[in-house]
């Protein structure tokens, strides 16, 4: 495993990549509380599988840079992947696996720029149309307190509190019962200066508040509520704290024909980390001809 530093979006991306330089791209985007160390069991499975797999820190997260156009609206996101994976050199043998805010840009990338890639992974939040009014039951908002809360200024003091003890909270709730403190300690070294915790909330903020978008990304932002027109496998664990398995609806009714759904079994919201066999068994498979 390796470092890497690409120019991609008018804007620096690092992160850490394995595999042959000449192997597909295998674009691996993470969500929040968490940062790019988050792939580290499924790169290796991949790169042995021939792919060369990039994890790069989303914008705003260290040590990518701060985006200087204060833009974190998912057509924002999106464009970072599509633009990521030309500057790696993606071909036709491309693929883009998403977890949590990762899997919201992979479903708005592959409408906007469905050729850029082959097929896509999505884990622990699925398509937005598939959600319907399950995410307006009590339970689950319940559960997403949190995104309504970030939009009070008031979490720009409690969420950096303590060392970031807000986000030990998060994980123990979303995972119970993982040992989470080595990702936590990634996720605070992601997110511990002021400018990083803003950009993290900003994520939220945008998704809320149309005008923090740009005006003109909107053909990109509208793309999320397209169908998915790539092979999906989308990926949940059975214990989810976050999104509830009684919220996701059934995604395979809005993803196209060679798409996938599984449960995985005993897992929480970070389903890639807790039981990362049985997830990169269920990727590596998905991904073969």
């Amino acid at each position: 495993m390796a470092d890497f530093e690409i120019r991609a979006n008018n804007m620096t991306f690092r992160g850490i990549e394995e595999g042959p330089a000449d192997g597909p791209i295998a674009l691996l985007l993470h969500g929040f509380p968490d940062s790019h160390h988050t792939w580290r069991h499924l790169m290796g499975p991949l790169a042995d599988a021939g792919y060369r797999a990039i994890a790069p820190a989303m914008r705003g997260y260290a040590p990518s840079d701060v985006p200087a156009d204060g833009r974190y609206q998912t057509a924002a996101l999106s464009l970072d992947a599509i633009a990521l994976t030309e500057a790696l050199g993606g071909d036709e043998r491309a693929v883009l696996i998403g977890h949590d805010w990762g899997a919201i840009a992979t479903y708005g990338a592959v409408a906007w720029s469905p050729g850029t890639w082959r097929k896509a992974v999505a884990m622990a939040v699925p398509p937005t149309s598939a959600v319907a009014e399950a995410f307006l039951r009590y339970d689950q908002l319940q559960r997403s307190w949190y995104m309504f809360f970030f939009q009070n200024p008031l979490a720009d003091f409690v969420v950096p509190m303590d060392d970031l003890a807000f986000i030990d909270r998060l994980w123990a709730d979303w995972s119970p019962g993982y040992p989470a403190s080595a990702d936590i300690a990634n996720v605070k070294a992601a997110l511990r200066e002021p400018e990083r915790i803003a950009a993290a909330l900003g994520y939220y903020r945008a998704m809320f508040n149309p005008e923090l978008h740009d005006p003109d990304l909107t053909e990109v932002q509208d793309a999320l509520a397209l169908a998915t027109p790539i092979p999906t496998l989308y990926l949940h664990g059975e214990i989810d704290g976050c999104f509830g398995l009684d919220s996701i609806g059934d995604p395979l009714s809005v993803l196209p024909a060679g798409s996938g759904l599984e449960i995985i079994e005993g897992a929480g919201h970070f389903l890639h980390l807790e039981k990362p066999d049985a997830v990169a068994a269920e990727i590596l498979g998905f991904l073969e001809d």
